[in-house]
């Protein structure tokens, strides 16, 4: 049953991401130019500091012209990288990834498979749920360009180990538990966040109970409901009135928003809803001291097996501070507009145009506002309960806990900001949460939950009616898997100009400087980088003098741009300018910046440089032109030329 499920996931995989099998070592699901370029780079590089004996958490090859780079905050995907050790050598670094990549979908496919198994014993109906999770639309978006989001195998392994009553207190559940969170932080930093918040939820629905009828016991106050009343009222007003500016105490007070009085509406909302529940609950406390037992022990275990990564997460807090994204009120990064749950798949071939275009403009693009949950599922659902099946509390807790989060600080509604604060807007700030930043990625939780509830609810509809069984399933099955459906892929080309491979056989020890030249990091850009270019570091493997990482302190920035000729350069790589007696100066200096900095290559990029960018480069360095290819020019110094 084991061995027929994974087989399936193998073939459905191959059928899924046709043609890409036939083209392994040439081409990408995503643009060399984004975030895929990256996480190229990451099996390369890790694989370049273990031959060199070196620990792959730190590395030269990027901003060569300061300090080791730290990787223990970049979105590194260390266990990828493992697997795809033993794979780069024979293989080749295009077609290692492409395997890594299907390999894990695979994986994810069967860890839900085995997830839902365990809920129904159910072998079929519990494939389908596999599939419907490791091809959910919002998995087959990331498979774009946020690879490490592909491998969310450790969330249905964690939430298994969860479930698992007849091993759960015991100490090997809970190292299997600290292991697992390993294993999602290796995978992408997002997944082991989310394995600490399912722990809380489930404990949460494990330990919470509702005593009796507590509508029978008390009366919401009339205070709450005249508040609200008065609250809503005022909000109109705001609206209508465009805003008021009143004097208070000689100073004046403007009132344009309705951010501040949507959250005292919704807090005195929330607060009149759950009144008179205050004395209803009841709090099994064992279950609490139960979790926490094993919580203390699955985090000595994480901790110990990560210890490398907080050894260098240690190292960068002691040379610049542990440096994150500052949490703002209203400008922190967005979720998903709640419509986005309930569009088709926009990733199938025969979706409308429409879909995607109205996904693309929203922040963050494309990849992180998919999040349609499949129209099948819902119907087979929403046709079980109306059959009498009664969901799971905990999956019901996990799909609407996850759901709501998702929604990011506020919720939108087909574009429209209804100033509604959501439960992202206070848990943002909790210390281990803060550190998953963009809302939006919860989806996946969102998506686990209902792969759980379809595979429960395509069980009640089976059972409910076992002579017709085989036909519902069979429909079913072929309902979702069309739905479901991305083939045929599109495909984007792994090629590098010719003339990188000229650079690889030069063993001396220089680097290579591509312009327009910079440092990018997920959030913000100085200069103007682009991940194409640590993706052709793979074909020449000479240092960079700039890079991207996913978080870049910035006390990194300033030691990159303390070189006066680099930070010119990066200033006129954003579209800056000089004035002439600075710009004449660095001329001068040209010939001891390409000493110092060992420069034995400059790539131009054509259809990114400025034109001011370009004619600075050459008479500053004294380039000489030797190749080109498309839309680059390869240029070696004055001082190698001669």
């Amino acid at each position: 049953m084991r061995l027929v499920g994974l087989v399936g996931y193998v073939l459905l995989t191959v059928a899924f991401t046709w043609p890409l099998v036939l083209h392994l070592d040439t081409h990408l699901t995503g643009p060399i130019g984004g975030d895929t370029g990256v996480y190229v780079w990451n099996q390369w590089v890790f694989r370049h500091e273990v031959l060199n004996e070196r620990l792959p958490l730190f590395t030269q090859e990027i901003f060569s012209l300061s300090r080791p780079a730290n990787l223990s905050l970049h979105n590194y995907t260390i266990f990828q990288d493992l697997l795809a050790l033993p794979l780069l050598g024979p293989l080749g670094i295009v077609a290692t990834f492409n395997v890594v990549y299907l390999l894990m979908i695979v994986i994810t496919g069967y860890a839900a498979f085995r997830l839902a198994f365990h809920l129904t014993r159910r072998p079929f109906e519990s494939w389908l749920a596999g599939a419907l999770f490791s091809w959910s639309p919002y998995l087959v978006a990331r498979g774009m360009g946020h690879f490490s989001l592909v491998a969310a195998a450790p969330l249905p392994v964690f939430a298994l180990l969860l479930l698992d009553r007849e091993a759960r207190g015991s100490v090997r559940n809970a190292v299997a538990l600290g292991a697992t969170v390993c294993w999602a932080a290796t995978t992408d930093p997002y997944y082991a966040v989310y394995c600490v918040m399912l722990g809380c939820v489930f404990v949460a629905v494990q330990s919470i109970r509702f005593a009796g009828d507590p509508s029978r016991r008390c009366v919401v106050p009339r205070a709450l409901d005249v508040l609200l009343a008065c609250l809503a009222g005022f909000a109109i007003a705001l609206v209508i009135g465009g805003g008021w500016q009143i004097s208070v105490l000689g100073r004046r007070v403007s009132i344009h928003g309705l951010y501040t009085p949507m959250l005292l509406l919704t807090v005195f909302a929330i607060l009149r809803a759950a009144w008179p529940y205050r004395r209803a609950l009841s709090i099994d406390r064992l279950e609490i001291v139960r979790f926490a037992r094993a919580a203390s022990v699955a985090a000595l275990v994480s901790a110990v097996m990560l210890s490398p990564v907080l050894y260098a997460v240690g190292v960068r807090i002691r040379d610049g501070g542990f440096e994150s994204s500052p949490i703002r009120w209203r400008s922190s990064p967005p979720g998903v507009d709640v419509v986005s749950f309930f569009l088709p798949n926009p990733n199938h071939p025969l979706a409308p145009e429409a879909i995607r275009a109205w996904l693309t403009p929203r922040p963050d693009q494309y990849l992180d506002n998919v999040a349609s949950i499949p129209l099948v599922a819902l119907v087979v659902i929403g046709v079980a309960i109306g059959a009498r099946w009664r969901p799971s509390r905990i999956w019901i807790a996990v799909t609407a806990a996850f759901g709501f989060l998702a929604l990011g600080p506020f919720v939108h509604v087909a574009g429209f900001n209804t100033h509604i604060p959501g439960p992202w807007a206070f848990a943002r700030y909790l210390p281990i949460v803060r550190l998953a930043r963009t809302p939006a990625r919860l989806s996946i939780v969102v998506m686990l939950g209902v792969s759980m509830l379809f595979a429960a609810a395509v069980t009640h509809l089976g059972d409910r009616r076992p002579r017709r069984r085989r036909m519902l399933l069979s429909a079913v099955a072929v309902a979702i898997l069309f739905e479901l459906l991305p083939a045929p892929r599109p495909l984007y080309s792994a090629s590098a100009p010719a003339f990188y491979t000229r650079v690889a056989q030069d063993r001396r020890d220089v680097t290579l400087m591509e312009l327009p030249v910079g440092v990018r990091d997920g959030t913000s850009s100085v200069g103007n980088f682009t991940a194409r270019s640590q993706f052709f570091q793979t074909v020449h493997g000479k240092p960079l003098i700039g890079g991207y990482l996913s978080r870049v302190p910035r006390k990194r920035i300033a030691e990159v741009r303390q070189d006066a000729l680099l930070d010119a350069l990066i200033t006129l790589s954003e579209g800056g300018t000089l004035d002439r007696a600075r710009e004449a100066d660095l001329v001068a200096r040209g010939p001891e910046f390409i000493r110092r900095s060992r420069i034995g290559y400059v790539v131009i990029d054509n259809d990114r440089t400025p034109p001011p960018l370009r004619d600075f480069a050459v008479r500053a360095l004294r380039l000489r032109h030797v190749a080109a290819e498309d839309s680059y020019d390869l240029f070696v110094p004055g001082s190698i030329a001669d």
